[in-house]
């Protein structure tokens, strides 16, 4: 079931009870002091808005942190705060198109919250934190308008005790130092949907690694540099390598992060992704997975998804980049990548249906697979050329905004100058696994 009205609407289905359709954010602020000692945080985030429809209220998400005080255009405002969210009032109708300026002072411990596809948010560490907060878990730590479809530029400013170090989305900007504390401002011009918002803590150093066509970088505790530095050694050439092939890279630079800790999975940010240390070696298991990470800031984070039921273009797309970085790497072709796939994929259950899978399938490895098989079925049915054609077209058309399956559609009706119906409804649409072409 969908709520409200619009491409803003909530599909209630994938991330129940999260984001208000009624008005969309233009700006976030935030301003964060965390103790790691404690796992206390304390903010204020200032959201600009702009009213989808006429409003007298709005809704934030906002999960297990207190809120002190409310205020809209300067004035104190009457709020209502729930577990998961805070009602507020906005003290007068904002027309369609009007905006105002909402800023939320809160505090407290922040801790994962949980979807219906597990935990995601803001995770304590022995040593400092992390944020994973796909698909749901952004307002364990600031207020925010949690909606894929809503993106806008971000502007943090980190309080951290001075024997730790942060680092977030964007590029650093001024650094100052107080009361045993180190103030870190970052600033995230491009739009960005809440649930790729991160900051990490704790101890490390940075290693720069490239500076063109793509600023690559890690950042690594001191005593797991040498490993990140040597596991990630092809970073800078994957980085150029997807530049060229899927367009201009879209973000000021690009971060590898690495945690002191052991990752399950590698963690997706706007602009950075955040590796356990058990997941960075030589082995292509490894390599896979940091082609993987990197193609999502073409495929989820500049060009975003409008509703979960599309997660296949960001999950899809990041795995066709693995077969692709094989190829271009030395090692099998995506035509080897491919066949190997869908004969695992045949011996699996054809309940998949890639177009709307469903919260508990949303992460299947099969939607991966899937997605990239349906990709390579592209490929195959209109040749290298218009394919790679089509890649760039569809990161440049949607560059920095939402966008749909149809849209794909279109852009490969527009490259190739018929619309390839029966492949998506294959593909797409059916669950029956098709035949390679």
């Amino acid at each position: 079931m969908k709520r409200g009205s619009g491409d803003g609407s909530v599909d209630e289905r994938y991330v129940p009870h999260h984001g208000d359709p009624t008005y969309t954010v233009t700006h976030y602020d935030l301003v964060v002091d965390y103790v790691p000692e404690s796992n206390r945080l304390t903010g204020t985030a200032v959201l600009q808005v702009r009213a989808v429809e006429p409003l007298r209220r709005l809704r934030l998400d906002l999960n297990d942190l207190r809120v002190q005080k409310v205020l809209v255009d300067g004035v104190r405002a009457t709020y209502r705060q729930h577990r998961a969210w805070v009602s507020v009032e906005v003290g007068h109708e904002l027309a369609a198109g009007e905006e105002a300026e909402v800023l939320v002072a809160y505090g407290g411990r922040p801790h994962p919250m949980r979807g219906l596809d597990g935990d995601a948010g803001w995770e304590e560490l022995e040593e400092g934190s992390i944020v994973a907060s796909q698909p749901h878990g952004a307002p364990s730590w600031f207020p925010c308008n949690d909606l894929p479809s809503v993106k806008a530029p971000f502007r943090m400013e980190l309080s951290v005790p001075q024997a730790f170090s942060v680092v977030a989305n964007g590029l650093p900007g001024e650094t100052r130092r107080t009361a045993g504390r180190t103030v870190q401002v970052f600033d995230q011009p491009e739009p960005m949907a809440t649930y790729l918002a991160t900051v990490h803590v704790g101890d490390f150093v940075q290693v720069d690694q490239a500076t063109s066509p793509v600023p690559v970088g890690i950042v690594v505790p001191p005593d797991r540099r040498e490993q990140a530095v040597a596991a990630l050694a092809d970073q800078p050439a994957m980085a150029a390598y997807f530049h060229g092939v899927f367009g201009p890279y879209p973000f000021g630079r690009y971060l590898a992060v690495v945690t002191p800790d052991d990752l399950e999975i590698p963690l997706e940010a706007q602009g950075l992704s955040i590796f356990g240390p058990n997941l960075l070696h030589d082995g292509w298991d490894a390599q896979r997975l940091i082609a993987h990470e990197l193609a999502h800031q073409w495929f989820g984070n500049s060009v975003t998804l409008g509703h979960w039921n599309d997660i296949w273009l960001h999950e899809g797309f990041a795995c066709y980049a693995e077969w692709l970085w094989s190829e271009e790497s030395g090692r099998e072709s995506a035509d080897e990548q491919a066949a190997h796939h869908h004969a695992r994929l045949a011996e699996k259950d054809q309940d998949l249906l890639l177009a709307d899978p469903g919260p508990d399938l949303m992460f299947d490895d099969r939607l991966y697979k899937r997605g990239a098989l349906a990709l390579h079925a592209l490929r195959r049915t209109v040749g290298d050329d218009a394919f790679f054609d089509v890649l760039r077209t569809w990161t440049d058309r949607f560059r920095y905004s939402n966008a749909t399956t149809a849209d794909l559609e279109q852009v490969v009706t527009d490259v190739t100058g018929s619309p390839r119906t029966d492949l998506f409804d294959a593909w797409v649409r059916g669950t029956d696994l098709p035949d390679l072409p």
